[in-house]
């Protein structure tokens, strides 16, 4: 018999009778949370000793769950004066960029109205809107958050609060409340709103909003209402950043983009061990860990400098059985900053002296311009390199507005600061000149508002060009102005500009070679050829420019580089006819036999795919070495 939640089902009338029921049974015992000091010992009397204990600390080493990272906040009441809203502002902001807070300064008119009220819910609330602003995840649409509130009523007050911010329409009630109209009676005291009648209120014009209809007929649909703000907020962290609970959802829900927990309740033992793992799972390179934000100090760790979060609000466990599942947040950061540092350097030292644009460049793509083999040899470099450098600009901005606290220096604090634009300015070229950043391009915005953020902002114009079109594209579009689109470091540089284009290149005839081999092997020819005329100085730098714009149009499309018969009028059919030794009537011919015989779906099914293989070898001559190439080159054409 196998027993799930062990110790909280099994020491009472139940085990008993299961007992009596199964006298020859074996029991055995799961549980995912560790046992309570007072059930543990019934637990071992009830099942015998552990056959097997894995704990949080081993999972995170397993990479099967993340760390988590702890930090009480003390809500300073006091703050209500415009001097002192200034001065919290400047505290919190003393890591951004100039930019970044002159942007942040213009919602300051709200954040400054919620501060200056003497409610602490609107000062958890402040605090809250400042992550959502500065916290790297938080920020960028990728991860979310869970406010655990102390009652339905302060949940209502919370949303109420936050619905008057940026944050309306993407944060959400979800509590066991279900409104009632019949729960109104006798609530009207002529004294103003009971809380009934305030969340009832509440709880009306939320669903209302949502549901974009009467508030008689949207308050019925609270259970719904749940349903697609549970999905919205796994599914689309961006528009549903904030869910505010207080009970529900703190047991098996599972979000991967919850990424940050705010506590204003008290809470200790198996709630809170339950309720905090909600934000460790997994969910991509950019959630590195899960951050717990306690607004009630449940570990008393404001009161002293020990930082022990084996007891307090987890006295109730022995100390072995919860080390290690949360870690100090500042010290841990310094921690992980400094690893990231170390690990980035380390990976760029064998760069050859003065390690400039054009170092990294051949390091990290190619010491002989455009040579697909040593492109694709450097790879996993240039992987570990995008990793690292992203790693380490999140581990600064998570520190940023702390770094005095975590115990740096002025000076420290500038060549840190240095070091992430170097090594981001580093990231950023070599992911250009590869190419690679058409694969990377959904990460790029976040990263680029970090940077912004928290180091600098004068090349994200330049550098945003290339979120919306790859620089083939902007080579095609623009011709030789394409150039000026290029961050500092490279356009500065002709030698770096050529290596650049010209792996960019190279990679699109990579990509595109199967759509039609014979054309594209034309094409890496005509750029091999290119590439040696520069080495040997033979071209001017504006009349290279001029012939890799040229060649970069021809790659990209096949009718302006290839002269083809008129009836040669789709990529198919030109893929055929350049396939066929420049047949027509063959390539035409192919091209019937292909549209005649093909089934929806094809592709995937063994029986339609010999169908339109037997419809090509009869149209060459049954020569199966010819069909067998021709039916591939036909599986890598859109049109059919």
């Amino acid at each position: 018999m196998f027993v799930d939640e062990c110790h909280r089902t099994q020491s009472g009338d139940l085990h008993d009778a299961m007992k009596a029921i199964l006298p020859n049974a074996m029991f055995i015992g799961f549980t995912g949370t560790p046992l309570l000091k007072a059930d543990k010992r019934r637990s071992i009397e009830v099942f015998g000793r552990y056959i097997h204990t894995y704990r949080f600390d081993e999972a995170v080493k397993d990479g099967v769950v993340l760390d988590l990272r702890y930090e009480a906040r003390d809500i300073d009441q006091s703050i209500t004066s415009e001097k002192n809203i200034d001065q919290w502002f400047e505290a919190k902001t003393k890591g951004l960029t100039d930019l970044a807070k002159a942007q942040l300064k213009q919602r300051w008119g709200t954040m400054k109205k919620v501060l200056s009220s003497q409610s602490r819910l609107e000062k958890i609330v402040a605090d809250i809107l400042m992550d959502m602003a500065t916290r790297d995840r938080l920020q960028s649409g990728h991860g979310n958050a869970m406010l655990i509130s102390g009652s339905i009523y302060e949940a209502c007050k919370f949303y109420e609060i936050f619905d008057k911010t940026e944050l309306s329409g993407r944060c959400a009630i979800v509590t066991s409340y279900t409104p009632s109209a019949a729960d109104l009676k006798g609530e009207e005291s002529g004294e103003g709103e009971t809380e009934k009648l305030q969340e009832y209120a509440i709880y009306q014009e939320m669903l209302a909003d949502w549901f974009n209809e009467a508030p008689e007929t949207a308050v019925n649909k609270a259970e719904e209402f749940e349903k697609a703000v549970k999905k919205k907020f796994i599914e689309e962290p961006g528009q549903m950043k904030l869910l505010i609970v207080v009970d529900k959802l703190l047991t098996g829900f599972d979000a991967p983009p919850a990424t940050y927990l705010y506590i204003d309740k008290p809470m200790q033992d198996h709630g809170l061990f339950q309720a905090i793992c909600r934000v460790n799972r997994l969910d991509g390179d950019d959630k590195e860990y899960g951050y717990i934000i306690d607004y009630k100090d449940l570990f008393k760790s404001l009161e002293g400098a020990v930082k022990d979060y084996t007891s307090g609000a987890f006295d109730g466990y022995d100390k072995e059985d919860v080390a290690g599942l949360l870690e100090d947040r500042l010290g841990k950061a310094r921690e992980r900053l400094e690893e990231t540092r170390e690990a980035v350097k380390a990976l760029c030292e064998p760069a050859e002296a003065p390690r400039d644009s054009e170092a990294f460049l051949r390091y990290f793509c190619a010491k002989d311009s455009g040579n697909a083999e040593q492109l694709k040899e450097n790879e996993p470099n240039r992987l570990a390199l995008y990793k690292l450098v992203a790693a380490f600009v999140r581990a600064f901005a998570n520190l940023a507005n702390e770094l005095e606290e975590a115990g740096y220096s002025t000076e420290e604090i500038d060549t840190l600061k240095a070091d992430v634009d170097f090594y981001e300015k580093v990231r950023s070229e070599v992911k250009l000149a590869s190419g690679d950043y058409i694969d990377l391009k959904m990460y790029e915005p976040a990263m680029r508002r970090l940077i912004d953020t928290y180091i600098r902002a004068e090349d994200s114009e330049k550098i945003s060009a290339f979120d919306d079109m790859s620089l083939i594209k902007l080579i095609v579009e623009r011709g030789p102005n394409a150039v000026a689109a290029l961050p500092k470091g490279l356009r500065e540089n002709k030698e770096a500009v050529a290596e650049t284009i010209e792996n960019n290149v190279r990679r699109l005839i990579l990509d595109e070679q199967p759509i039609n081999p014979k054309y594209y092997e034309k094409m890496s020819e005509l750029l091999d050829a290119l590439i040696e005329q520069r080495r040997k100085e033979a071209l001017d730098y504006q009349e290279y420019l001029r012939k890799i714009v040229e060649l970069t149009r021809k790659v990209t499309d096949p009718a302006v580089g290839g002269s083809y018969p008129r009836a040669m009028n789709t990529p198919g059919r030109r893929a055929l006819y350049d396939n066929l030794d420049k047949n027509e009537a063959l390539a035409l011919a192919v091209d019937d036999a292909v549209r005649a015989s093909r089934q929806d779906d094809w592709r995937g099914n063994t029986f339609k795919v010999r169908k339109v293989k037997l419809a090509i070898k009869s149209t060459l001559s049954d020569d199966e070495a010819l069909t067998d190439q021709i039916l591939e080159l036909v599986k890598n054409q859109n049109e059919y």
